[in-house]
């Protein structure tokens, strides 16, 4: 028991630590893919699991825990979108991160909780009137590591 609570320990000190480093690190740029696909498994080890993004889309909607009204390029009038992800092999609770991009700015960091082996969430953005041009989600891992990168457009 006590090397267990002594795992733990040195478990969360190294986590805490990944996460003062995460925002000082600069993403890896990963090839843009459809808007909603199945993935091969990533294969970043996250606290010893293999998270996967198994379903990953940018949409207007999100009903009944899927994607609705998924693609690449929206309207300006759309107001708000949504970056929806499945996650699948986590062996504990974990986390991951949207981080939501507009012409290779920063524009939000959001945590998400990954309470399963397969775990649907989402985050959302309200998109500005002058928001107008390209933009990305990261979809990060709790070390960092991006998972699946999402490329979309808003326009007029």
């Amino acid at each position: 028991m006590k090397k267990l609570i002594i795992l733990s320990l040195v478990v969360v000190t190294m986590c805490l630590g990944m996460q003062a480093t995460c925002q000082a690190q600069e993403p890896a740029v990963q090839a843009q893919e459809p808007a909603m696909q199945a993935q091969e498994p990533a294969g970043e080890v996250q606290q010893a699991a293999q998270l996967e993004v198994s379903v990953a889309a940018i949409c207007r909607d999100v009903l009944d825990h899927e994607p609705d009204g998924y693609g690449t390029s929206f309207p300006v009038s759309v107001g708000k979108l949504y970056c929806f992800t499945k996650i699948t092999g986590a062996q504990s609770p974990t986390q991951i991160t949207h981080v939501w991009f507009f012409e290779g700015n920063e524009r939000a960091r959001i945590d998400l909780a990954v309470n399963s082996s397969s775990w649907r969430t989402y985050s959302s953005k309200i998109i500005q009137p002058h928001e107008l041009g390209t933009w990305h989600v990261d979809v990060l891992d709790f070390g960092c590591n991006v998972l699946k990168r999402l490329e979309f457009e808003v326009s007029p």
